[in-house]
């Protein structure tokens, strides 16, 4: 499915013009190596561009169209025009040696067979550079010796002329496709992806752009162990692909991975995603829903209002079909090779629904300094983890888990909540609003807590005995606040915990420092002492007459829910005030 999905994406690209055709793909070039009309080397010129990545601007190689490049594990294998000192010089930071000199000449070897009988300008200044350049007598070019670390640090170089590079040149490209075709190929047989019967891919391409794996890329579809193989089939015999499906995925997943738009990181998962249609109109609206941010939130709050019309539009009128395709994969390292996290398919309709689904569930009250809207599921999974810690990252499995219980509209994963509770508890009962609606988007997809809709804010009716008790610890909290103005640790820091799990043994012992905070407010400020009085006695009436001796995970994530609506009540009566 997975690969099937990625060829279709290779050929709706394929005819937009994204991606190059079989037999090239796209590279990222550091230098070019600029030749004479009789092979000798005119200069050396660096093709890296200026990028602005964070505050800093950092030089990056250019991406470039170039012949295919082979998969490298071990050995000796040339590319054709683009490929590292080593090959096209027979240098690398050290100078020259035996092995080195063995992938000059394997370079040698192959652009002279492919450029045999070429009579054009680049082609002859190709093959000249190959018969008569010696990798020995390279401190005698200083065109070399100028920009000599540069060019041996591993990336890679192409071949060109004046202002032309030599993959571009109309002849070159003829008789390079013409090699592709009369490649004799090992194998042939039935691709598992496209059904059709031809030449089987024994080594498939690497694909880049996964963070955690190899810099050189990582397998998708990869067999290197005897115990992998089966019936005497080795390697990539073992899942026939295609020579075509095998040049259209990886060409599709390394094209997919490369739009940094339409990428994100979720944990220890790059998660890709596009429409079968291949319009990138829907990649926009996804990457959207995705991470609101307040200069997007109108257009979301038009699309979710469109979504109960039955309406697909967004701002700029274009209509979106709700049963178009759409394919999200998530990937992950796994030493050499890449691990899948999930892969989800639905109707672009279908995954609007569930994500507008969530974003309601999710919705709470928050401190009028707030400027978001909407809780983005990466900062969602940001409070499931110490920010002061060196490893900010969800556990693995977790990330990629409620993207999927998001996506399909299922039960969140329970290490969501958990890991969430553990952090208010490392907190001293520090309840955020990230951490409360996280609660609350738990309780009532998971629970099915009881009129959900009426838990945004502080839900004065709820008789639930573990929110009523989490409303209690706040008014006590709040008690002893005014009772002591410029408090640095109150009741929370000391018996938030306790309280949560084992109300009936802490409760007591809060309701005699409430009697002592009391009797100050009764000299300090008569009118508050009313107040607190009838709050409590209206709290208390909502209680039984014996305190539960311990709360249930499911009932403390109500009391942390409780407490959390009662102070944000409190300050918005300051507020108003």
């Amino acid at each position: 499915m997975i690969l099937q999905a990625l060829v279709k994406e290779y050929e709706s690209l394929a005819e937009q013009g994204k991606v190059s055709q079989p037999g090239w793909c796209q590279a990222k070039v550091s230098y070019e190596i600029n030749l004479y009309a009789d092979g000798r080397i005119k200069q050396i010129i660096c093709l890296k561009q200026e990028k602005e990545i964070g505050k800093k601007k950092v030089l990056i190689p250019k991406t470039m169209k170039v012949p295919q490049m082979v998969t490298r594990s071990s050995g000796i294998a040339a590319n054709f025009l683009c490929d590292n000192s080593k090959y096209l010089l027979g240098i690398d930071a050290e100078g020259t040696s035996g092995r080195i000199m063995d992938c000059f000449l394997a370079a040698k070897e192959r652009h002279l067979s492919v450029l045999e009988g070429t009579d054009g300008i680049m082609a002859q200044a190709v093959s000249l550079f190959f018969k008569n350049w010696n990798p020995e007598s390279v401190q005698e070019c200083p065109e070399l010796k100028e920009q000599w670390e540069g060019i041996t640090d591993g990336g890679n170089l192409v071949f060109g002329m004046n202002e032309f590079y030599a993959q571009d040149d109309p002849e070159i490209q003829k008789m390079w496709n013409a090699s592709q075709s009369a490649t004799e190929e090992e194998t042939s047989g039935i691709c598992l992806v496209t059904g059709n019967y031809g030449p089987i891919s024994r080594i498939h391409r690497s694909i880049k752009g996964v963070p955690g794996a190899q810099s050189s890329g990582a397998a998708l579809v990869s067999f290197n162990a005897p115990a992998f193989e089966s019936y005497g089939k080795e390697q990539s015999y073992n899942a026939p692909v295609g020579k075509y499906a095998e040049f259209a995925y990886t060409t599709a997943l390394n094209y997919l991975l490369g739009q940094e738009e339409y990428r994100f990181q979720l944990g220890d998962t790059r998660v890709v995603f596009w429409a079968e249609s291949g319009e990138e109109a829907y990649q926009d609206f996804f990457a959207s829903f995705l991470e609101p941010k307040p200069d997007n939130e109108e257009m979301l709050k038009a699309v979710f209002a469109g979504l109960k019309k039955q309406k697909y539009l967004d701002l700029d009128q274009f209509e979106l079909n709700p049963n178009q395709k759409f394919y999200i994969l998530g990937l992950a390292p796994n030493a050499a090779r890449l691990a899948v996290r999930f892969f989800y398919e639905d109707s672009f309709g279908n995954i609007l629904k569930h994500l507008a689904e969530h974003y309601q569930r999710i919705e709470i009250v928050k401190p009028v300094w707030e400027q978001n809207s909407y809780l983005g599921i990466r900062d969602m999974l940001a409070e499931t983890v110490n920010q002061k810690a060196k490893d900010k990252n969800p556990i693995s499995n977790m990330a990629s888990m409620v993207l999927q219980a998001i996506l399909a509209g299922n039960r969140y994963p329970a290490s969501l909540y958990t890991d969430t509770m553990i952090r208010i508890r490392a907190e001293q009962g520090n309840v955020t609003w990230k951490k409360a609606a996280i609660l609350k988007a738990y309780l009532i997809q998971n629970y099915h807590l009881e009129k959900g809709e009426h838990y945004m804010g502080l839900n004065e009716g709820c008789k639930e005995e573990a929110y009523v008790l989490g409303r209690l610890f706040a008014m006590l909290e709040a008690i002893q606040m005014d009772a002591n103005p410029g408090i640095k640790a109150t009741i929370r820091d000391r018996y938030f915990n306790s309280a949560c799990a084992t109300p009936a043994i802490v409760f007591p012992i809060l309701f005699k420092l409430k009697n002592s905070h009391i009797k100050k407010l009764e000299r300090d400020n008569p009118s508050a002492k009313i107040y607190y009085e009838k709050q409590i006695m209206e709290i208390m009436g909502k209680l039984g007459e014996k305190m539960p001796n311990r709360l249930t995970l499911e009932e403390q994530g109500q009391f942390d829910l409780g407490y959390y609506h009662q102070m944000q009540k409190k300050y918005e009566k300051r507020e108003e005030k």
